[in-house]
Parts: C-alpha cells; structure tokens; sequence
C-alpha cells in the first residue's frame, strides 16, 4: 500500500450484473478515476450461508434486502470464481491493484493461486478467527473493517493477526447499514483505533456521496473504500449506495485535495508565503526628512508594504534623529537612526 497518500479502494462488490464484461469494464472504470485498487469478493452462496428458507435465514431489520433469503442474496451479488483471473490480469497490465476479501479457508487457497497482495476481512466475517488467522498467516496485509465490531471483537482479530505473525493490520471504520446514514459515521473512532491497538486506520464508507470519505482523510484514513459501479441503471444488491465513475472521480479529486490542504507541521513559509511578505507592514518615511531632524508620528509611518523595517521597532525610533536626508516613501533601516547621545 502506498505510504505517503491515502490508498483508495474501488470495491466492484456485486456490481457486475451477471456480466464478466461489466466487471472488466468496472475495473478500466476504476483506473480512470484514479483509484489506487480494485476489490473483489470471494465466495459463493454456499460459503456464506446454508440453502435454507427458516426464519432465521430470511432477511429483516429494515435493510435494502428485506424479506430476501440469505442465500439467495449471495447467489445473485457473488462473483464468479473463474472471472478472478481475467480480472486479476487486467488490473496488473493496467496498473491498478487487485485484490479480495475471502470468506473462507478455500478462498484464501483460490486468492493465493492469484498472488493477491492484500487480504481484507469483512465487517461480518470479523469474529470468524479461524478465517482471520488462516489469512493472516501468509503474511499479506491485513485489511479488517469494524461494522458490527465491539472492543472485544477487534481485539481478538487483532491479537489473531498478531499470533500469527502478521503485524501489518489496518482497522477500517466502517458502518454496518446499506446506506449508512452520515451521522452514524464517528469517524473519531479511527484516532482511537489507532491508540488502543497500534494499528493503521482507515474508512470503509457507505454512506451517500463524498463528505465522509473526504473528512476520514484529516482524521488520518490511510485507506478509503467506497462501492463503485459503471451505471446504478445496472441495478444488483449493492447499487443504491455505490458511487458511479463522474462521483468516484470526484471522491478522488477531493481526498488529493484534502491530502495537500493537510501538509506537515511546520512554521517554515513556502516560497508563495514569503513572496506575502511583500504585503505586510514595515516602517517607511510619510514626509521629507532633513539629516538631523526628529522621527515623529507624522513623518514615520508603519504602512504596506513589507520591505521596510520591522514595525516592533517604531516606538524605539520616534524621537530619535535622522542620520541622513530621507523623502517620502524611503524605507525605513537602522543605518537611518542617530543612536542616543
């Protein structure tokens, strides 16, 4: 992952609409934007869920999916495993980074086979810690979001990471509601992420628009995921609150811009800065001087521009001689003054 700017994920997700061709050109979509990666999902229905139609697998709470079964629900968004490769491919020839969430041990297996460079651990799969340390046992990054995730919950995953000699984890804030409501976002919790378990944060986002990602980037996000689809027309589980190209790209632009207002701590001005000075005050002559003659309120001024001498000085100098003929608008310098008698 990149080390100096926020790494920005375009998740593809179930934004295929049944179409390998759709998913390709979601990943050229992607590159377009600016977008540093493309991520996938790696499972199948039967991974996820058992083929069941009990109360228990029928989805309620008021999500976009309500009334479905579970499994029905990942038979339609689940992305074929033999697209993997050809996705895979065109991403490396185009420079974009690929790589997938796995939702068990046979997926980590399959993403191995693809050199995936990076696993992430979804918000659900969290407390699933056989799959954690399976993955993190290959040493890749680990990428963990925190949707449903209570203390105790990202410690184990954590600490999981860690046992199995994987320190390179990255925790993502994330809200576990599609979409999630800005105000539900708190993203102050990544500074404490980062404090209670020493780890990089970051922000899987997804809420509506740009604001939150944008904002996650002052609070120090090293890594942004938003959902990406070529066209919300193509319709799929995960549409309504994926970003189309024009708004991805727009997400970019702003989470660059917000990189570049936030610079480095320094009192050190930047050559534009010090050009500035030219506008501030400094001590100029305000009426003809002859040599000899007393500084006065009247005949020193402290005006713009800046390349007289500094204005800290005007009390010391009033009442003071002039060591030469001075006119107006003459800069005003120390070799100008009689010192005291």
């Amino acid at each position: 992952m990149k080390k100096n700017n926020t790494f920005i994920i375009a998740e593809l997700s179930a934004n295929h609409g049944g179409l390998l061709e759709t998913a390709l050109e979601t990943v050229r979509a992607a590159k377009r934007t600016g977008a540093d990666a493309i991520k996938l999902q790696t499972y199948t229905a039967d991974s996820i869920t058992l083929d069941v139609s009990t109360d228990d697998f029928i989805i309620k709470g008021g999500t976009l999916w309500d009334k479905k079964r579970l499994y029905d629900l990942y038979a339609e968004a689940y992305l074929p495993w033999e697209w993997h490769e050809p996705i895979f491919k065109l991403a490396k020839e185009i420079g974009l980074i690929c790589f997938s969430s796995p939702f068990d041990k046979k997926a980590v297996d399959f993403l191995e086979n693809l050199n995936c460079p990076i696993y992430k651990i979804a918000s659900f799969e969290i407390t699933d810690i056989p799959l954690i340390e399976y993955a993190a046992s290959k040493g890749k990054p680990m990428i963990i979001s925190t949707g449903i995730a209570e203390f105790e919950d990202i410690k184990l995953a954590v600490d999981t990471c860690k046992m199995a000699g994987n320190n390179d984890i990255t925790l993502l804030k994330c809200t576990s509601s599609y979409p999630a409501p800005v105000e539900e976002a708190n993203l102050v919790m990544m500074k404490r992420f980062a404090r209670d378990f020493g780890v990089k944060i970051g922000l899987s986002d997804h809420t509506l628009g740009i604001t939150v990602p944008v904002v996650s980037v002052a609070l120090g996000a090293s890594v942004i995921e938003k959902h990406f689809i070529l066209d919300r027309a193509i319709g799929g589980p995960d549409a309504a609150f994926s970003l189309d190209e024009t708004e991805f790209t727009e997400m970019v632009t702003a989470v660059r811009e917000a990189e570049s207002a936030i610079g480095v701590e320094t009192y050190e001005l930047t050559q534009k800065q010090k050009s500035g000075k030219a506008f501030a005050r400094s001590l100029y002559i305000a009426e003809d001087i002859q040599k000899g003659e007393q500084f006065t309120e009247k005949n020193l001024r402290s005006v713009r521009p800046g390349y007289g001498l500094h204005p800290k000085y005007y009390n010391e100098i009033l009442g003071k001689r002039v060591a030469r003929d001075v006119k107006t608008g003459d800069r005003v310098t120390l070799k100008d003054i009689i010192p005291n008698e």
